[in-house]
């Protein structure tokens, strides 16, 4: 199966060292130098790519996937802060008959840990002395803040039926590849829920996972749909 990795920096690099255990040949590499608008992501560049991994900024994350979909190539979105595009890029993805599987969060232990959230939510909405709250900490170098994945849990939280303030929280330091926790506090006792990445390859092995489950689909994925279905 042939890959392409749009974005060339340290997930890229991941990405294109684990693809080989996946079952995929890198047959191209874009980096946002050579990328500007989206101009390097031709059916000629991508060189015979079935499917394409993007990790790169949420400016140019929807214009990518536009492009890439009108290759003819499915896509695997890692970039976050961009999903407020989604109802633009559906259209595209689906015009073009291809498929797109997007996430805020690709490791398969967030996801997990995302539906134990959503159950304790579940569960303590009944106890009206507890409170809740959400945090998470990343690298400095990481735009968004709070991370879309935290943003994701507390919009679970929420659906999940636990209707009170649920204060939330970020920091932004050193190298950390992600933390994020959810509490519920009552004048009895705390309960703490949280997942703490150790480095970049859980994230990596989960978009290689997303991307091969693509292939032979059309139509708009999240990384649930991948797991869970």
């Amino acid at each position: 199966m042939n890959l392409a990795i749009i974005g060339y920096g340290k997930m890229g690099h991941m990405i294109e060292a684990l693809a080989p255990t996946a079952g995929f040949t890198v047959c191209a590499r874009v980096d946002s130098k050579s990328n500007a608008n989206g101009a390097a992501l031709t059916r000629e560049s991508l060189n015979g790519a079935q499917v394409a991994i993007e990790f790169t900024q949420p400016s140019g994350a929807p214009l990518n996937i536009e492009r890439l979909a009108a290759a003819g190539v499915n896509i695997v979105c890692g970039t976050t802060g961009w999903h407020a595009e989604l109802p633009r890029v559906r259209n595209a993805v689906e015009r073009a008959r291809v498929s797109l599987v997007w996430s805020r969060n690709f490791s398969v232990g967030v996801n997990i840990f995302t539906r134990v959230v959503n159950e304790a939510a579940r569960l303590l909405e009944a106890q009206p002395d507890f409170g809740a709250w959400a945090w998470e900490i990343h690298h400095a170098a990481k735009k968004d803040a709070p991370s879309g994945t935290l943003l994701q849990l507390v919009e679970g939280m929420q659906r999940s039926g636990f209707k009170r303030p649920i204060s939330v929280s970020s920091s932004r330091a050193g190298s950390h590849p992600g933390t994020h926790e959810i509490g519920f506090d009552s004048p009895e006792d705390t309960i703490t829920l949280r997942h703490t990445a150790r480095n970049r390859e859980g994230f990596a092995r989960g978009a290689l996972l997303a991307a091969k489950w693509s292939m032979g689909r059309r139509g708009v994925h999240e990384f649930s749909d991948v797991l869970f279905s």
